[in-house]
């Protein structure tokens, strides 16, 4: 095997997997992977990175996590080593921030860019899907109400959007400054789209379950079940979707999703010729 591949396999063996999903690495781990032998000098390094990290204006306390580790030394003395968690786009950082003459932070600077881009793929591939079902949650949801009386739909719709989000949709797009063209849940994260689902979902069995006929009822249920839920992520400590930031719109990362993919069925030739 080749030293490099050497590299990528040591990589790949020292991830660690948190309980929310996310890949991470311990600096200890990977600190002899980028050729690094001793831990004050990877340790000036990982400062470097947390600094590019804070520069760009992302909170580095998130994607890097001091620690210690109490050691057994000689003759059973106990000691404190310090190390620290090390998220994907902090190991990135890192190798970023590494000797660019050793090879093996070379080989790991790939490493995590493309790990990266693959986390950054799946998150939009997440969030288009979310997208959709949102979508057809709507459309079952315009049924159940037209069986249920609801004629202005506008209105309906509305009244489950002041539930959520305290305030009308025309006042959530002015404080979002989201064009006027454009539709709310296409400019929603993946956070924002799930409280909306949940928000859609639950209104349509309400209005099934108890059977509840007229507009004015189906508006207040809808409206109801929108508090709820906003009530839900104020318990949680969550952040309420009218103030979480937008995203770019869909349309755009599905056009994106859709020129990658055909990229990568395009034989090498091809791709050249483009």
């Amino acid at each position: 095997m080749e030293p490099l591949d050497t590299v990528i396999r040591a990589l790949d063996e020292k991830k660690r997997v948190a309980p929310n999903g996310e890949d991470y690495w311990m600096a200890r781990d990977i600190q002899g992977i980028l050729g690094y032998e001793k831990w004050d000098n990877f340790e000036a390094v990982i400062r470097k990175a947390r600094t590019a990290c804070e520069g760009s204006g992302i909170n580095p306390k998130y994607h890097f996590l001091d620690t210690k580790k109490v050691i057994t030394a000689g003759k059973g003395a106990e000691l404190e080593r310090a190390d620290c968690y090390l998220t994907l786009y902090a190991c990135y950082l890192v190798a970023m921030s590494g000797d660019t003459t050793k090879p093996e932070v070379a080989t790991a600077h790939t490493y995590f860019a493309v790990q990266t881009r693959r986390q950054e793929v799946s998150d939009q591939e997440k969030r288009v899907a979310l997208r959709e079902r949102v979508q057809m949650s709507n459309r079952v949801l315009a049924g159940t109400a037209r069986s249920a009386g609801v004629t202005r739909f506008a209105l309906f719709n509305d009244a489950g959007y002041r539930g959520l989000y305290g305030m009308g949709l025309a006042d959530i797009k002015r404080r979002k400054r989201i064009p006027s063209k454009d539709q709310l849940l296409d400019r929603a994260g993946r956070a924002e789209l799930a409280a909306n689902e949940f928000r859609i979902t639950q209104t349509q069995q309400k209005l099934e379950r108890e059977r509840i006929q007229g507009e004015h009822a189906a508006m207040q249920t809808h409206r109801k079940v929108g508090e709820e839920v906003r009530a839900a992520i104020k318990r949680i400590g969550g952040v309420q979707p009218e103030d979480l930031p937008i995203e770019e719109p869909i349309q755009k990362v599905k056009k994106r999703l859709a020129q990658g993919a055909r990229a990568e069925r395009l034989p090498l030739r091809n791709r050249e010729e483009e």
